[in-house]
């Protein structure tokens, strides 16, 4: 198995649309057919899944997908793109256990993680509804992976 879509609650399509080609995202397919169903479709650069939003493609609240990990080799530089792209980033962070970063903030340390250990810097954005993501700096796998 292969994941291959995430879906997202907005409130405002154009306005996700409008978001995600400023970061620079690929736009696979927007397709309405009336005005009760629409269904958008971007692809971050490099990556196998995409996202999808819309009219009548999900009864979750909008802002409500939290926790989405995006992987990154150089989490400075990417940090620098999205601010340059208009997503307001967070600063850098690591968690203090040096595993994966706590839920809700908790224990999270200023700047990358201790000798830019892969696996163990991150930071996170919002996009306009609130929906949640984070980047994780990966810059050697685990065996397997």
């Amino acid at each position: 198995m292969k994941l291959e879509v995430i879906v997202l609650p907005v409130a405002d399509v154009d306005r996700a649309k409008n978001f995600y080609t400023g970061l620079g995202w690929r736009e696979d397919a927007d397709f309405a057919t009336g005005d009760d169903f629409r269904v958008v479709q971007f692809t971050p650069p490099g990556s196998p899944c995409s996202i999808i939003f819309g009219t009548g493609v999900t009864s979750a609240p909008p802002g409500s997908a939290r926790g989405l990990h995006l992987v990154v080799d150089d989490i400075e530089a990417a940090r620098s793109e999205l601010a340059d792209r208009g997503a307001n980033p967070s600063e850098v962070f690591h968690d203090e256990g040096g595993v994966f970063h706590h839920g809700g903030g908790k224990a999270r340390l200023p700047g990358p993680a201790p000798d830019r250990a892969s696996y163990g810097s991150f930071l996170s954005f919002d996009d306009p509804d609130g929906n949640g993501w984070y980047l994780q700096e990966i810059t050697t796998r685990l065996p397997g992976r």
